[in-house]
């Protein structure tokens, strides 16, 4: 084996080597835990305004239902998207835009408040107080106590 294809060899192992440890590391993994919790916890973002909010705000609106909301542009009028599929006549649906927007304005609404508790909760579970900055140091020459920004020591008059 020549030296060229040696070092080639090494470098290949080395690759893998450094991407096994990529894999491996704790971020890489945090990642991965992350995505799968988002999607799960996104079904049941999903689930409550869809299944829970819109409901009763379509109620509070008299039953309103954006998603047949179009506009056919062979310029004729149909009852519904599926009719006028039916037809072969693309359509501008503007109805489902409107609640695609209204469902995401929703769901950052409910992962907003969702967040705040527990904010709120992590706060008052919190129990030990964050040490405070040291404002006082010792003087390396004669030992005392200075401020922690002096430069030059007030009882030895040394340079710090």
């Amino acid at each position: 084996m020549t030296e060229n294809m040696k070092k080639v060899a090494g470098k290949s192992r080395g690759f893998f080597g450094e991407f096994r440890e990529f894999i491996l590391r704790g971020n890489v993994m945090d990642l991965a835990v992350g995505v799968i919790i988002g999607g799960a916890f996104q079904k049941i973002i999903n689930s409550l305004v869809d299944d829970i909010i819109m409901p009763v705000i379509s109620q509070l609106f008299g039953g309103l239902d954006f998603t047949n909301y179009f506009i056919a542009l062979d310029g004729n009028h149909y009852k519904t998207i599926a009719a006028a599929e039916e037809a072969g006549v693309a359509t501008l649906n503007y109805g489902s835009f409107i609640t695609v927007v209204i469902n995401f304005v929703l769901m950052a609404l409910v992962i907003f408040v969702m967040i705040k508790c527990m904010n709120r909760l992590m706060d008052r579970v919190k129990s030990e107080p964050e040490p405070a900055d040291p404002t006082e140091k010792e003087c390396p020459y004669c030992k005392s106590k200075i401020a922690i920004g002096a430069t030059r020591c007030p009882h030895c008059t040394s340079e710090l």
